[in-house]
């Protein structure tokens, strides 16, 4: 096959995958938009003719869906920085240092992302029912639940993919930090942090998409405090028994999508550096 022939088929099946994998998102912003007579039709159209924000409207009217935002936002952004601070911090401990038991604690950072998170979902539901008679504000129906929940389950795949950007940084550059007069916590957070910053990045994002968008853990452990729940459980309002206000879900899913694209947007730089870096580690 000549080269250029290569190159344009290649090109096309990117084409084609890219247009199957945007095609839901393009469907649930149509929706968002269509009238609702367009929207329950039993000949659906991959266009509208009359876009109208009802459906926007009435998923921003949802009684406190201010409080639900701000919620899934604590959660996500606690989330994030929790994470990226002990696992920088661990990552580092396991690569820079021998210790006993160093290789059995990466083994079980492997075998515990391996569990599926249904399985765990019952036995950290009781473990938080006993977390509240300690620590109320991280037991059931609090915030603080899914905060430590998200964090345990970002954190082993956080820790394993900064384990290799620290790797990469020469030992020699901390030995010239230490001749230099700088001491560890200087070289930690003055020339270690700034360069594993790419991987840092990356795991953010994975860790505030994880937390931005669960529904499982928040439905399991904000049990009757409505105050404290997020925004994917503010979208069960629109889920009726005789039919689902399918606008109004994909209006409110539309609008959830708009902090992630904001967050991926604004770190993007560093995430191509940081995922590339994951590659190559």
């Amino acid at each position: 096959m000549p080269r250029g022939l290569s190159r344009g088929f290649y090109e096309a099946i990117t084409v084609v995958i890219a247009g199957i994998i945007a095609f839901p998102l393009y469907w649930m912003v149509l929706t968002a938009l269509k009238p609702e007579d367009e929207v329950i039709s039993a000949d659906p159209r991959p266009w509208t003719a009359e876009p109208t924000l009802d459906s926007f409207v009435r998923a921003l009217t949802v009684q406190s869906f201010g409080r639900y935002l701000a919620n899934s936002l604590v959660v996500a952004l606690a989330v994030v920085l929790l994470s990226l601070l002990i696992s920088f911090l661990a990552a580092t401990a396991l690569t820079r240092f021998r210790f006993r038991s160093r290789t059995t604690l990466l083994v079980m950072l492997l075998v515990v992302q391996m569990v599926p998170v249904e399985a765990l979902t019952i036995p950290l539901f009781f473990v938080m029912q006993s977390v509240r008679d300690v620590a109320p504000a991280f037991g059931l129906n609090h915030l603080g639940s899914l905060v430590l929940v998200h964090l345990a389950f970002s954190l082993p795949f956080a820790i394993w993919m900064l384990r290799g950007f620290v790797a990469a940084v020469p030992v020699e550059l901390e030995e010239a930090a230490t001749l230099d007069g700088a001491s560890r916590f200087r070289f930690l957070w003055q020339v270690l942090f700034p360069l594993v910053a790419p991987g840092l990045v990356a795991t953010s994002v994975l860790s505030f998409i994880h937390a931005w968008n669960d529904f499982l853990f928040a439905k399991t452990f904000i049990i009757s405090a409505a105050e404290n729940q997020t925004l994917p459980l503010a979208l069960q309002v629109f889920i009726k028994p005789d039919q689902n206000d399918w606008g109004a879900i994909m209006a409110g899913s539309t609008l959830m999508t708009i902090p992630v694209l904001v967050f991926f947007v604004v770190v993007q730089r560093r995430l191509v550096a940081g995922l590339a870096g994951a590659v190559k580690s």
